[in-house]
């Protein structure tokens, strides 16, 4: 495939399958059932908390969940980031490309004046853009179902300070966008395994365990102190789901996340680059 055949529609081919992507999305009912739980899970999650006395107190924030509204969205964001993210994310990313081979359509769209370059990026956008949207309604209805069902009580910071009620809804916020990388890292390494293994339900469950599998990593290695292998934890595409922790407190740290972005943008540059190559060489005339 040379340059030119690469670049002869540029804009409007990736638009286009772009738009069609989304179309497609918005129409499955998985989708909308996804953005569902992401929006309504949190109010769910409260109202259960408000029915019992005991508290998530295993878990950071978990303690002032009956205090303060803005404990919500955080214990609600360290759940997620463990072990919801990598399965959500994947429910489109991991079909995206396999649903064209289940569907045995791949020779019929590759016939409409579309490189396989622009196929790729218009649905690795419309995967991240999924990503992004999921991430939006659970960190908005986290927050909502905090402030609406607790309050919007000043929130106790890591290091014990009192953060006071509107900086402690922009650390919620702030917190939530914090996850964005990882969980478009996932987003990209379920677009490979879409594309590797040409399944959907392998696409969709192969990145959820991954995720599961660094995560008893990191809680074994957390347990067992097991030394210069912690150093393989800062490498696990889970453990930029932690980052924000940093910014709640009195003295803020970031090399958390600065180190968490790094590794969350070499996934996903590596899965997708690896993805684009297995898409440009296979053939499609033998299926």
């Amino acid at each position: 495939m040379t340059a030119l055949a690469l670049g002869a529609r540029p804009r409007g081919g990736v638009r286009t399958v772009y738009l069609w992507e989304l179309e497609k999305l918005t129409a499955q009912w998985r989708v909308r059932a996804v953005a569902a739980v992401c929006l309504l899970a949190p109010f769910a999650f409260v109202l259960a908390l408000k029915t019992q006395d005991t508290v998530p107190s295993d878990t950071l924030f978990g303690r002032w969940v009956h205090d303060t509204g803005y404990a919500v969205p955080l214990v609600v964001l360290g759940f997620a980031g463990q072990w919801g993210f990598p399965l959500l994310t994947s429910v489109v990313a991991g079909d995206i490309f396999a649903s064209e081979d289940h569907h045995g359509t791949w020779q019929t769209i590759l016939t409409r004046s579309r490189t396989r370059a622009q196929i790729f990026t218009g649905k690795v956008l419309a995967a991240a853009t999924f990503c992004v949207v999921v991430v939006a309604l659970a960190g908005a209805g986290s927050i909502a179902a905090g402030v609406l069902l607790v309050g919007h009580q000043p929130l106790v910071a890591l290091d014990g300070s009192l953060v006071p009620s509107g900086r402690a809804a922009e650390l919620a916020v702030l917190s939530w966008l914090c996850v964005l990388p990882p969980a478009l890292g996932f987003t990209a390494l379920g677009v490979l395994f879409s594309i590797a293994t040409r399944h959907s339900a392998a696409g969709i469950t192969g990145p959820a365990l991954v995720g599961l599998l660094m995560q008893l990593y990191a809680s074994l290695n957390g347990l067992g102190g097991l030394g210069w292998l912690d150093l393989v934890s800062h490498a696990l595409l889970t453990t930029p789901f932690d980052a924000w922790h940093g910014l709640i407190s009195a003295a803020p740290y970031y090399r958390p996340l600065v180190e968490g972005w790094v590794v969350s943008a070499g996934y996903t540059a590596v899965c997708l680059a690896a993805g684009y190559l297995l898409l440009r060489r296979r053939d499609f005339t033998k299926g």
